[in-house]
């Protein structure tokens, strides 16, 4: 064996060790992140609400506090629960959401419940107008150099 053939040899273990490693590492970084955001009750416990027998302090002994309440009727409670899957630097997909919806009548007592999907839900296009603001638009070096003729020294003395 040359000299030049053991030299080469002791470097290709660690060369492929490393690359070996990178490939893992690389592979496990493609690999998606599930997070899951929400409460969403156990259905043992969903088994405890009785409609007309139950009340909203009960309901929320049991299910703990709602993810939202109804923005004009306070008698509808929301418990959302959501799974996204992201993959490397793309934006978080959606797989399952659950929307527990639980109504309440005016003395408080659970009237209805319901639970839906991901096939209920829309998407919302937020509007991309822009309200139009009175003033001038300065660069910044107006910005910088807009105050240089607004000071005396007068100003800077001290008063008698």
């Amino acid at each position: 064996m040359t000299k030049f053939s053991a030299k080469r040899s002791r470097y290709r273990f660690p060369a492929t060790l490393a690359l070996c490693l990178g490939l893992a590492l690389g592979a496990a970084a493609c690999a998606p992140r599930i997070d899951t955001r929400g409460n969403l009750p156990d259905p043992d416990l969903l088994a405890d609400l009785k409609p007309g027998e139950i009340s909203r302090n009960e309901v929320e002994e049991i299910l703990g506090s709602p993810s939202t309440v109804a923005m004009f009727e306070e008698e509808t409670w929301f418990y959302v629960s959501e799974r996204t899957e992201t993959t490397a630097f793309f934006a978080p997909q959606v797989e399952e959401r659950q929307v527990l919806i639980l109504k309440f009548n005016s003395q408080g007592m659970l009237s209805g419940m319901r639970t839906v999907g991901l096939d209920a839900s829309r998407e919302v296009d937020p509007v991309d107008r822009e309200t139009p603001t009175a003033g001038n638009e300065m660069t910044i070096l107006d910005q910088l150099l807009g105050n240089l003729g607004r000071f005396s020294g007068d100003a800077a003395a001290p008063q008698k």
